[in-house]
């Protein structure tokens, strides 16, 4: 039996064409097989729709008032079906993309002129925010982030690019309390640790030669959401953080901070494209997507 939309569709052409076989020709489909779709609609809703007679199909005052009322409806889902397919092939309409805050001050103004310059009809709406953005439940249609291996099942996503992260404080600190030689000094340190770090008052260390892992507990004497903020503290002398090297470099070069337990590695994270679960990302996501990789997926942040 067809579906509700089929029959509807199959009644309307009938109902235009005031013939059953004209009707099937524009449908593309064999005459008995619209004469049976029509009865069944006809069936479900109790009420005879149409006259047949042998010279002509003709509406009932049923089949008039039904009409006047699907009509505009079934048109409207044909433009609905015309606009969503729209939306899934060309660079039009408006795209949200939530990012964390130190990722779009540091790294992302290359691939957003980017997109710009070659998506000008999409209007893109940049959400700078380290707070984990669910994208299931807000508005928002992809997220990146800076995370360990996604083990999200109801999401899908895409490894854009590993972010490197070291150990790092300031000379003065160190002057001050003495260099770390092993992870397990770092119990004895202040630790400036990422709110949104998994575990956060556990540091990881894995030991480069021997693929030794050691867990160190910290003492954080700040806990901060900004791994911006957490870097400036850290040049200023109020402890020692694990922060991306893209937060890191020119103070690394300038010597306000100095890397500590360079032969130990904490885990590894990736800079992450994550959508909710399309079948086919739509062409201003694929674009922006195609935008962030070219820039930033070349190398490690």
């Amino acid at each position: 039996m067809a579906g509700h939309a089929e029959q509807i569709a199959a009644f309307l052409a009938v109902a235009e064409a005031q013939s059953f076989a004209s009707a099937a020709k524009t449908l593309g489909v064999a005459p008995s097989s619209v004469t049976r779709t029509v009865s069944d609609l006809e069936t479900r809703l109790g009420v005879q729709l149409l006259v047949r007679t042998t010279r002509r199909v003709s509406l009932t005052q049923a089949g008039t008032a039904f009409r006047a009322q699907v009509a505009p409806l079934l048109a409207g889902l044909a433009q609905a079906q015309d606009d969503i397919r729209a939306f899934q092939t060309t660079l039009t309409g408006t795209l949200r993309v939530s990012a964390p805050l130190s990722l779009g001050l540091h790294r992302l103004a290359a691939p957003l002129i980017r997109f710009r310059e070659t998506t000008p009809d999409v209007e893109l709406h940049l959400n700078l925010t380290d707070r984990f953005v669910d994208i299931l439940t807000e508005d928002v249609d992809m997220a990146l982030r800076i995370s360990s291996a996604p083990s999200d099942l109801s999401t899908i996503w895409r490894k854009i690019a590993p972010v490197p992260r070291s150990l790092v404080a300031s000379p003065d600190y160190l002057s001050q309390h003495g260099i770390p030689r092993r992870p397990e000094d770092l119990g004895g340190h202040i630790a400036l640790s990422y709110t949104y770090l998994a575990g956060r008052n556990v540091w990881h260390l894995t030991h480069a030669a021997s693929g030794l892992t050691e867990p160190v507990r910290i003492k954080p004497g700040l806990t901060c959401d900004n791994g911006d903020l957490l870097a400036q503290m850290a040049q200023a002398g109020q402890g020692i953080a694990l922060l991306p090297d893209f937060l890191l470099r020119d103070a690394i070069a300038a010597g306000t901070l100095v890397r500590l337990l360079t032969g130990w590695n904490p885990p590894d994270i990736w800079l992450t494209a994550f959508y909710p679960p399309y079948r086919r990302l739509p062409a201003a996501l694929d674009r922006f997507t195609t935008c962030v990789e070219t820039a930033l997926g070349i190398a490690p942040l």
